[in-house]
């Protein structure tokens, strides 16, 4: 009986973001997902070279030789980040999670660095294998925070180890044994951020097909709307012998890995072993000339106490060895050396890099962009307004304004914040003027939205009342439909125009093509 796997795998802009910083990728021997950071070009390039050099090992290598390669592999990928950073110094800041699967037979080597995920789903049960490498998450483990305190804190994306390029690289590295039927799911957390572990779980396990779970699981996190790019990678552990015959699935790269210039809303890759590969042949330093090139525009979270702890002895058939030592306190010291440095201004480099950060917040009832991290050290803010937008936040869809309210975070350029502002822009419970129901001219918010969310209210009735029957029959046709408009001011004075068009109709109903006949209205 041979082993094998198959795989799905797909990547999404999501609602918010004006490009694609995930990259995947799925092959017969490799599951990858990367996580880029660093702004729209910084992102992309990082979590492309991290996949790019894992690539070469989808092929056949010994069981008992795996797990080595797939860490030399990562060490490789941060070389990479180092030199394309040398290059061109302005990428500095730019960095990727990683978290990838080697296989051989039963055999599986995990490898992890950052916040990006990876879960089992066996006999039912749903295991989160992976620990999120976050300030946040060392928080929970330290027990000085609550998982409730974690899901809403405002640092809860700030890694403590990610690939950077910047220094040695300790990533988590385990040798796994997997089961027939076993299905993993490998995750950017633009998935686990937004949609619940019960939600994943029934996700992954109400369809047969892995390239149906990550479209479902891609739709969902987009209906709870879809702040962050989104990329899933789900594989079935099946005997091979029992598969369709045919040629081997081609490997699928899906991403920034495979085109970083996706229409926004359209999944980057169709899965289910579909080609791709946009990066063959390129170096990270041509894809780094061939991005700067382009112009510029600029949730609940999962509940881990809900997931089960995978036992590292109890089922003999997944066996864990050698787990690295989480060695968690020199990055949570040099954390704090650099907050202290921020507050004493004796870094110019640390506070630019903070200063390069912006968020979408809500303030006062406004959505408005902030500079800087969205946190205190000793009292004293990381950041400050820097534009306000004349967009309220009441205005927003509901998962629009849920979205604001926890904020829109590690946005890497102004023109980034700005471009999610316009995004929101569309995400709106839209002003309208429309018939009341009762044939009397009314203003709505959220009319014809209830699929989004929306009220669906009359918020105002003409007074004295509009009959709708008293328009001409394009205005009676136009209000029947509804007619937006962008905020209560021009609905106000587009009931002014038809009061004053129904008072012609009244008195000169010649004067106006379509006028009611006399006595023909009420």
């Amino acid at each position: 009986m041979t082993i094998g796997i198959r795989f799905a795998a797909r990547s999404d802009v999501g609602l918010l973001r004006e490009g694609n910083e995930d990259s995947a990728y799925a092959g017969t021997r490799l599951l990858a997902v990367a996580d880029g950071m660093g702004g729209h070009v910084g992102g992309e390039i990082a979590s492309a070279a991290a996949i790019e050099t894992l690539k070469p090992l989808d092929v056949d290598i010994p069981a008992n030789e795996i797990v080595g390669v797939l860490e030399q592999a990562v060490h490789r990928a941060n070389e990479t980040l180092h030199s394309i950073v040398e290059g061109d110094p302005s990428l500095q800041g730019m960095g990727t999670t990683l978290t990838a699967m080697l296989w051989h037979g039963r055999q599986m080597a995990l490898v992890h660095i950052g916040d990006s995920r990876a879960y089992l789903l066996r006999n039912g049960e749903l295991f989160q294998i992976t620990h999120d490498h976050t300030l946040v998450q060392s928080l929970v483990d330290e027990g000085r925070i609550s998982l409730d305190e974690a899901a809403s804190h405002p640092q809860r994306s700030l890694l403590l180890r990610a690939l950077d390029g910047r220094g040695e690289v300790e990533p988590d590295v385990s040798l796994r044994e997997a089961q027939l039927g076993d299905r993993y799911l490998l995750c950017s957390d633009g998935l686990c951020s937004v949609v619940t572990a019960e939600t994943i779980h029934h996700a992954l396990s109400s369809v047969a097909e892995p390239e149906q779970a990550v479209r479902q699981l891609i739709d969902l996190a987009n209906r709870g709307g879809g702040p962050d790019n989104i990329t899933c990678v789900v594989a079935d552990v099946v005997e091979l012998e029992q598969q369709p015959p045919g040629p081997p699935p081609k490997p699928i790269v899906a991403g920034a890995a495979h085109n970083s210039t996706r229409t926004r809303g359209e999944a980057d890759n169709p899965g289910g072993g579909a080609p791709g590969g946009a990066m063959a042949g390129e170096s990270p330093a041509h894809r780094a000339a061939a991005l700067r090139g382009e112009p510029q525009q600029s949730g609940a979270a999962v509940t881990v106490a809900d997931m089960h702890a995978v036992p590292p002895q109890a089922d003999d058939a997944l066996q864990l060895t050698q787990m690295r030592p989480r060695r968690r306190w020199p990055w949570l010291v040099g954390i704090a050396v650099v907050l202290v440095l921020l507050v004493a201004g004796g870094s110019y480099v640390a506070w630019s890099s903070v200063q390069g950060q912006y968020y979408v917040a809500a303030d006062n009832g406004q959505v408005v962009i902030f500079q800087g991290m969205n946190d205190k050290v000793l009292g004293q803010k990381l950041s400050h307004l820097k534009e306000r937008s004349d967009l309220k936040v009441d205005d927003l869809t509901p998962d629009a304004q849920s979205s604001v309210r926890r904020t829109i975070d590690n946005l890497g350029s102004l023109a980034s914040a700005r471009h999610t502002i316009d995004n929101l822009r569309g995400r709106i419970c839209r002003i309208s003027v429309a018939e009341d129901g009762k044939g009397v001219v009314a203003i709505w918010k959220g009319h014809g939205q209830q699929s989004e969310g929306c009220a669906n209210k009359v918020i105002e009735t003409s007074d004295p009342k509009i009959h709708t029957n008293s328009l001409t029959s394009k205005s009676k046709q136009d209000v029947h439909k509804g007619i937006t408009l962008p905020d209560l001011a021009h609905a106000q004075d587009k009931v002014q125009q038809l009061r004053v068009e129904a008072s012609q109709c009244a008195s000169h109903p010649t004067t106006l093509q379509g006028c009611p006949q006399p006595g023909k209205h009420s």
